[in-house]
């Protein structure tokens, strides 16, 4: 069977991370979970014909290097952090766009989370 659309979408869930964020002094002394998801869209016309990791956008490495990252600094702002971990996947020149969303849990009184979403796409 032929599709003539071939993008695909990787969505990775709840992916649960431990870092420094905030501002308050114990935000900033004390690790706190951060919960992300993300989704990726690529164009898997070469995968879709084959059995080879080579032909894919590799997900389970993107994740490492994102977990690395934000496993191993800090940031003050929810806000800069999304930011740059939709750099660090924008960096991979098959991924066409992406979103980032990140939870921090209990930031407020009565709430579940709080949450920054920010999206990037390429241009043609």
């Amino acid at each position: 069977m032929i599709f003539e659309n071939t993008e695909a979408r990787i969505r990775i869930k709840d992916l649960r991370l431990r870092t420094h964020v905030g501002i308050k002094d114990e935000e900033i002394k004390n690790k706190q979970d951060v919960l992300l998801n993300i989704s990726i869209r690529f164009d898997a016309s070469d995968a879709i014909n084959s059995t080879e990791i080579e032909d894919t956008l590799n997900y389970r490495s993107i994740c490492k290097e994102i977990i690395e990252f934000v496993e191993t600094n800090q940031f003050l702002l929810l806000e800069r952090m999304t930011h740059q971990v939709l750099g660090l996947i924008m960096a991979h020149p098959e991924v066409r766009a992406a979103e980032v969303e990140i939870d921090k849990p209990h930031a407020l009184r009565f709430a579940e989370s709080v949450s920054i979403a920010l999206s990037a796409e390429r241009q043609g």
